[in-house]
């Protein structure tokens, strides 16, 4: 009976030593830059974020508190969020590439893993740009987009990403 469970199970053990080492990694990555306030990654993303806002005509500015490891968006002269660490989608990554990992399929894994996390980075900073956006032009929605919305969005485009990976890469036959 286990014989027909082994390919189910060593999915399975792949998702999950994958998953713990990609984990493991990254918390050590952020153990190491504590006194340092907000990661370096998460920094990236913010001023990629206001960069952005900045262009299309929400003028941001960055203000730091290293001591709480964050750095709020201050936006059209008004702090109106701020980043930190778990704005970097990097635990929603660390789920897609797991996933993604364990139904390996050669070279082609290593490509699909690459075009979803360069759309999963945009997906994100258009997060954070919408969040800002929606906090400054309409306060009453913020805790509702950024509790509901935008989080359904961004998890939502890694379920159709694993789907289109099963669907078209994982689980086509050669032969078909």
């Amino acid at each position: 009976m286990l014989k027909d469970f082994k390919p189910v199970l060593g999915i399975l053990l792949r998702f999950i030593v994958i998953y713990l080492v990609l984990l493991f990694a990254y918390q050590f990555y952020l153990n190491n830059g504590k006194a340092f306030g907000l990661d370096p990654f998460s920094r990236m993303i913010a001023n990629q974020v206001s960069a952005i806002q900045n262009t299309i005509g929400y003028p941001t500015e960055l203000y730091d508190d290293i001591k709480n490891e964050q750095v709020w968006f201050y936006v059209k002269n008004h702090y109106v969020t701020r980043m930190v660490e778990g704005c970097n989608a990097v635990s929603v990554v660390i789920l897609f590439v797991s996933f993604i990992f364990a139904f390996y399929k050669g070279v082609k894994t290593f490509f699909f893993v690459g075009a979803g996390l360069v759309l999963l980075y945009i997906m994100n900073l258009l997060r954070i740009i919408g969040l800002n956006i929606v906090v400054v032009d309409h306060k009453e929605y913020g805790k509702m987009f950024h509790d509901f919305i935008f989080p359904a969005i961004i998890y939502g485009t890694v379920v159709v990403l694993w789907l289109v990976w099963i669907k078209f890469f994982a689980l086509k036959h050669e032969n078909s």
